[in-house]
């Protein structure tokens, strides 16, 4: 390879890690799991290498958007392959939680905790909370693709119908059935994160209380708690539904010995992590609406941990 090619390489490095988090984001809004967006935007890059080495390496004009549409078909395959494994998975599908900016300060821990990797940084869509990509995953893996492109990333529908291999109006029909769809299962939430973080703490507080009633106050009557153990950890097979249940569910998690909640940004809103002793067990995403909480979506299984475990591991390393 001489200079030129050289310089070429490096230039398009840079560029490519630059737009690293977004094409992250985007894979991430298609399939729910950081690995798996790792994996489609690595082969991304080496795709893009491959082409600009070859002759048709300068037709390539536009190496974001060409990023973005190879990434998002890339994600799209693996979209449907995954189709059948989340339909024979064990219990409920969550997706990976991803920790957003600062943990704080928490009972159990002192200083900042499961700081995300500054290479795990993923540009994350305020809307892709954990109870928003439960609705996705009822989508199509076509309407997904078009919904996440057009609403969430602001793609055109011809930049959408590249990916997905259809017309730009094919794709608006896409989106358009995906949004009356989410419209009518989308989660309520709160707004403002700082009355969202409120009600986040008093629910840590009452789930380490004793006040079952104060516990029960602070949960929607329609409340619905998902915990997801992919049958490697001991987790309800079937979502719960109801505060009075699910305050129950909360305080009988006692029986398996104490524990504390530490506050920490999850998927771009107030969440908990629960350690028992200094083992992260859980990653909760909260979803608020008129002061209380309307979804809990309890993270457990091990694999989906590993990330956040790591993180925190390093951390205490230090």
């Amino acid at each position: 390879m001489n200079d030129h090619d050289d310089g070429v390489v490096t230039g398009l490095d840079a560029e490519f890690q630059a737009m690293r988090p977004r094409l992250l984001g985007v894979a991430y809004g298609l399939l729910g799991s950081l690995d798996e967006a790792e994996d489609v935007v690595q082969d991304a890059w080496l795709r893009l290498r491959s082409a600009k080495a070859g002759d048709g390496g300068d037709e390539i004009r536009d190496v974001t958007g060409w990023l973005v549409v190879t990434v998002s078909r890339l994600a799209l395959d693996v979209l449907r392959s995954a189709r059948h494994r989340r339909e024979e998975y064990v219990g409920p599908w969550l997706p990976e939680p991803i920790l957003t900016g600062p943990a704080l300060t928490g009972p159990a821990l002192t200083g900042p905790v499961a700081q995300p990797d500054p290479a795990d940084r993923v540009t994350l869509d305020e809307s892709l909370s954990m109870a928003m990509l439960v609705v996705l995953e009822s989508l199509s893996p076509a309407e997904r693709t078009a919904f996440v492109l057009h609403d969430v990333f602001g793609l055109t529908f011809a930049e959408v119908g590249e990916a997905v291999g259809r017309s730009p109006a094919a794709c608006r029909q896409l989106a358009a059935r995906a949004r009356a769809h989410v419209a009518s299962r989308a989660p309520r939430f709160e707004v403002d994160p700082s009355k969202h973080r409120r009600v986040v703490h008093a629910f840590a507080r009452a789930c380490l209380g004793d006040d079952m009633d104060a516990l029960v106050a602070l949960l929607d009557p329609d409340v619905v708690l998902r915990s997801d153990g992919g049958g490697r950890v001991r987790a309800g097979r079937r979502p719960v539904f109801g505060a009075a249940k699910v305050a129950r569910l909360l305080f009988g998690i006692r029986r398996f010995g104490r524990f504390e909640l530490v506050p920490v940004g999850v998927n771009g809103w107030p969440g908990l992590l629960r350690y028992h002793g200094d083992r992260l067990v859980s990653v909760l995403g909260l979803t608020v609406a008129g002061g209380r909480v309307t979804a809990v979506d309890m993270v457990l299984n091990p694999e989906k941990l590993a990330r956040v475990t790591r993180a925190d591991e390093t951390r205490r390393s230090r």
